[in-house]
């Protein structure tokens, strides 16, 4: 079955949204969730992979991202978007799933998993946030504050573009087109919020699914990886990258990735 874009008009908590999706539908699909100012095509190759072709696939343009348009941009937080992953699985009539992360989307993607762990098969967290350390894009709200959106987001860009780390040029050269400025500060403070006081790496090891956590190699310090594969998270580490895995080495992504779903 060929991979079909779809605008998707839906009504959640309230607000219109035009979900611009990409979907390959098969029983048991994977659900991607994208990270900050990123869009569904992040992971849009994992529907050519001969490895992974047996996999249907569904992903979409987070409202206040890409394509997706909405008509209320301050309702944006994490849970909003978690309303709205639950809102395309409904409209699918997916029931069991796949799921996928990055980032903002891995984040997303562990709240929607804790909502409903009968219905995880599997759950592949992209460097998704699990502690507070995560934050080092989010916290820039707090940081670098600035009354005027417009001026934050263009500072947000410079430094990400000037940071030095694998995949950040090309990500923040893509920024400006890929968010919504009216966006940022409800998807960022919440993800401070959340990431510091909702226990995440507790409801990461409670999921019953095979996990893996996937980072960059910029990322092997992180204080919680021990823990993790303690128990029994499985460790993708992702040589030649960062935060950015699908920019800086997808080949050897798609290669865990494919492989974690043989097993899973």
């Amino acid at each position: 079955m060929p991979v079909t874009f779809e605008e998707l008009p839906l009504q959640v908590e309230g607000v219109n949204l035009h979900l611009s999706t990409i979907h390959n539908l098969k029983p048991n699909p994977i659900l991607f969730l994208h990270g900050f100012g990123s869009s569904k095509e992040d992971l849009a190759d994992l529907s050519l992979q001969p490895a992974l072709k047996q996999h249907g696939y569904i992903a979409y343009d987070a409202p206040g991202c890409g394509h997706t348009e909405s008509d209320n941009l301050a309702a944006t937080d994490i849970p909003f978007l978690i309303a709205t992953a639950e809102a395309v699985l409904d409209h699918f009539k997916i029931t069991k799933f796949h799921l996928m992360g990055h980032s903002m989307g891995g984040l997303t993607a562990l709240l929607l998993a804790s909502r409903h762990p009968d219905r995880v098969l599997s759950f592949v967290n992209i460097k998704g946030n699990l502690a507070p350390e995560d934050c080092f894009l989010s916290r820039q709200i707090f940081q670098f504050p600035a009354d005027d959106p417009e001026a934050f987001i263009n500072a947000f860009i410079e430094r990400t573009r000037t940071s030095g780390a694998f995949g950040s040029a090309m990500y923040a050269s893509t920024l400006r087109h890929r968010v919504r400025t009216a966006a940022v500060r409800p998807i960022f403070e919440s993800m401070v919020e959340l990431t510091d006081h909702a226990d995440l790496i507790d409801k990461f090891l409670a999921l019953p699914c095979p996990r893996m956590f996937m980072f960059g190699e910029e990322m092997r310090g992180l204080s919680y990886l021990p823990l993790l594969e303690r128990e029994g998270v499985e460790l993708a580490d992702i040589v030649g990258c960062g935060h950015f895995p699908m920019y800086s080495n997808p080949v050897e992504m798609y290669h865990r990735i494919a492989d974690f779903l043989d097993r899973a």
